[in-house]
């Protein structure tokens, strides 16, 4: 089933018990780069957290995909862990316990301690260490 990347997806509410581990789901599978530690990605994503089912952060409100080096730390773990592997064009869902996203601290009032998250995430593009972006963003 092909996504519309211009459109933020809809995340339903699983209402049951959080998976212990990551899982990692393709919604559509790009037909562009593979994702490898070290890229600079850009990705567009909505998170959910799991308890409630409501949206607490979300790319698309701001209108601009998050920029990051995947594979290196910069982002929670099950973000790391992910994407690598997924194709620039694809539409991946992540459903990341808590010890691989803000752990028993949590995140602000947003995210509570042991939330486990749920995000879509688009992969925009992923560019080697060193290459230019085709956005030209530095």
């Amino acid at each position: 089933m092909a996504h519309d990347p211009n459109v933020k997806p809809e995340i339903d509410f699983p209402g049951d018990e959080p998976p212990t581990d990551l899982v990692i789901e393709d919604i559509t599978v790009g037909d562009g780069r593979e994702a490898q530690a070290g890229d600079t990605i850009q990705a567009h994503y909505v998170g959910v957290a799991w308890s409630t089912g409501e949206e607490f952060d979300s790319s698309w409100n701001r209108g601009a995909p998050l920029r990051f080096q995947v594979g290196v730390g910069q982002v929670i773990q099950g973000w790391d862990t992910g994407i690598l592997g997924m194709k620039v064009g694809g539409r991946r869902k992540l459903t990341i316990p808590a010890d691989l996203a803000y752990g028993d601290r949590g995140a602000g009032n947003a995210i509570g301690p042991g939330e486990t998250l749920i995000f879509v995430v688009d992969l925009v593009s992923a560019d080697k260490p060193g290459a230019g972006s085709a956005f030209g963003l530095r």
